[in-house]
């Protein structure tokens, strides 16, 4: 079932999504000071290419100072507009029956995309030890 989720997924709004995440991370490491936030951004690439069986997990105990500040900085400057793809992919994805589970699990995307640091794409049976999920698809 996954896989057909991820194949409906991929054809209805999954690739371009990925590709605007790999061009804001290519655009992102062009700066040494930016660097992080294209390493966050291409993690956000692969989860969203193919999200179905993966699972978004945070730290038990929280996040850094440094993590608050970069997802700050992240939400500002880009978090935005991807969580605004990622509505209007929903948005498209739901006229059809088949695209409901499909746009549903766009929407629980967009915590992720507003505020990726201090987080980690694993897949659902592989949720290390000391870490709970956030975004079970």
């Amino acid at each position: 079932m996954k896989l057909i989720l991820n194949l409906i997924w991929l054809f209805t709004g999954g690739f371009a999504l990925a590709l605007g995440y790999v061009l804001l991370g290519v655009f992102a490491c062009l700066f040494v000071v930016t660097i992080p936030a294209g390493v966050a951004s291409f993690r956000m690439a692969s989860f969203a290419l193919w999200p179905f069986g993966r699972t978004v997990v945070q730290p038990v105990g929280g996040t850094s100072g440094l993590s608050t500040v970069s997802n700050v900085i992240w939400f500002l400057a880009a978090g935005l507009w991807l969580a605004v793809g990622h509505v209007t992919t929903a948005a498209v994805q739901a006229v059809t029956i088949i695209g409901i589970p499909v746009a549903l699990a766009n929407l629980k995307m967009i915590p992720v995309t507003c505020f990726p640091f201090g987080r980690q794409v694993v897949f659902s049976d592989a949720i290390p030890h000391g870490f709970e999920p956030m975004v079970k698809l």
